[in-house]
């Protein structure tokens, strides 16, 4: 009964589809020429053969698996790799990468006729969702094709499996249709078995893979050169009110360090206009990224504006600040800078990440701060080479044990 109420509301919506797509559009969130993947009119063609479908919501997602997708890639008997994923961010930064045999759309409505219809398109072989994607349409057309589904570097919060717990027999009868699931961290591995999946087994967290083996890149000198005679701060990843906390830290450390800049990667790049006025309010000098202008003298503030740039940043950092964790968001992904053995700095609302901010936590490289003066009496400027190996060492094991794992399903399907 749930399911049918479920579907009913998904339809009221559609209704209001094209409202919401224009406005999405007008505001960046959509690409309009595309937009219309997620109502399954494809893009791209499905070649002959055997075909594995990732599907993740956003950046972090994608980015998780991309290790994973590269090995694939040099698998003769895989013919065809799908990603999809829901957010315009994550497709510019699957642009970027160069794939032969791997193709990106996004996810469509879940709704029983557009579900159905992406898998008579795409006839996946194999479907792996990836963390939160929990799609009660998608997972019983799934089923009732009999394509295996697995839901790997699960994640289940306390918040979101209590709203799942609210519904009871429907929630259980969606998780039951999961045909294993690899959680991330042991808090979502108990979650998992309140809500009835019938297979679980723990390898680790994907997050801690390293997933940039890229050969040398130029623009990564010129950048170490354009910030080589200054200190670095950065805060990544940051929402409301956190750029103007970054903002008076930078202030605080200034009197200290005089050839000190502060770099904001900000979470949403379409909030930039905002922060720059709201930065600008306490007399301090903002440029963007996007201008290309490398003359910082006199320059408090960096903004990177562009997407995909956070990596090339974390390679100069010795100090990084993680938004979503002053306000009330859960916290962001640390693993990425601390594996370039930046410092971790982050607000006391970090439970999206709990058990990896307790792992760093313990190799002392994260640092939980509640005031702009607590944050700035603890930035380095110094990396951390022993914990950079540390990392490296984890990430290799868990990488090597979820492939193990993978092959055993996919080969078993694509043979």
């Amino acid at each position: 009964m749930i399911f049918f109420i479920y579907q009913f509301i998904v339809s009221i919506l559609l209704i209001f589809s094209p409202f919401i797509i224009i406005f999405r559009i007008i505001k960046k969130k959509e690409n309009r020429l595309r937009v219309k993947e997620k109502f399954c009119f494809p893009s791209k063609k499905r070649s002959e053969g055997k075909l594995i479908w990732f599907h993740g919501s956003s950046v972090g997602e994608i980015m998780s698996v991309i290790p994973l997708i590269k090995k694939y890639e040099n698998s003769k008997s895989i013919k065809k790799i799908l990603i999809t994923s829901s957010t315009l961010s994550s497709a510019k930064i699957l642009e970027k990468i160069k794939f032969k045999k791997t193709i990106h759309q996004f996810y469509p409505i879940d709704h029983f006729f557009f579900s159905n219809n992406f898998l008579n398109y795409w006839k996946p072989n194999i479907a792996i969702f990836i963390e939160s994607e929990i799609w009660p349409s998608m997972f019983k057309s799934i089923r009732n094709r009999n394509i295996p589904l697995i839901l790997l570097n699960a994640r289940i919060t306390k918040k979101t499996f209590f709203r799942w717990h609210q519904f009871g027999n429907f929630s259980r009868s969606i998780f039951n249709l999961i045909d294993i699931a690899y959680p991330q961290n042991l808090e979502t591995k108990k979650y998992l078995k309140k809500l009835e999946v019938k297979k679980i087994k723990f390898i680790g967290n994907l997050k801690f893979i390293e997933n940039d083996k890229s050969k040398y890149n130029p623009s990564d000198k010129d950048l170490f050169l354009q910030f080589k005679n200054h200190e670095i701060f950065i805060a990544a990843s940051t929402h409301d009110k956190e750029e103007l906390f970054t903002a008076k830290v930078h202030k605080i450390l200034r009197k200290k360090k005089k050839n000190l800049i502060t770099i904001i990667i900000p979470r949403h790049i379409n909030r930039v206009g905002q922060i720059i006025n709201e930065i600008k309010s306490l007399d301090l000098n903002v440029i963007t990224h996007s201008s290309k202008n490398k003359k910082l003298k006199d320059i408090d503030i960096y903004i990177v504006d562009t997407f995909g740039e956070s990596k090339k940043f974390y390679k100069i950092s010795t100090s990084v600040f993680l938004g979503g964790s002053i306000v009330n968001k859960g916290g962001q992904n640390p693993l990425e800078p601390a594996r370039f053995g930046a410092k971790i700095l982050h607000g006391p609302n970090v439970d999206n990440f709990r058990e990896v901010y307790k792992y760093l936590d313990n190799l002392k490289i994260s640092k939980k701060v509640k005031t702009p003066l607590e944050c700035s009496n603890l930035i380095v400027f110094k990396k951390n080479i022993k914990n950079v190996r540390k990392m490296k060492y984890l990430g290799e094991k868990i990488l090597k044990k979820t492939l193990n794992e993978l092959d055993k399903k996919i080969i078993n399907e694509i043979k």
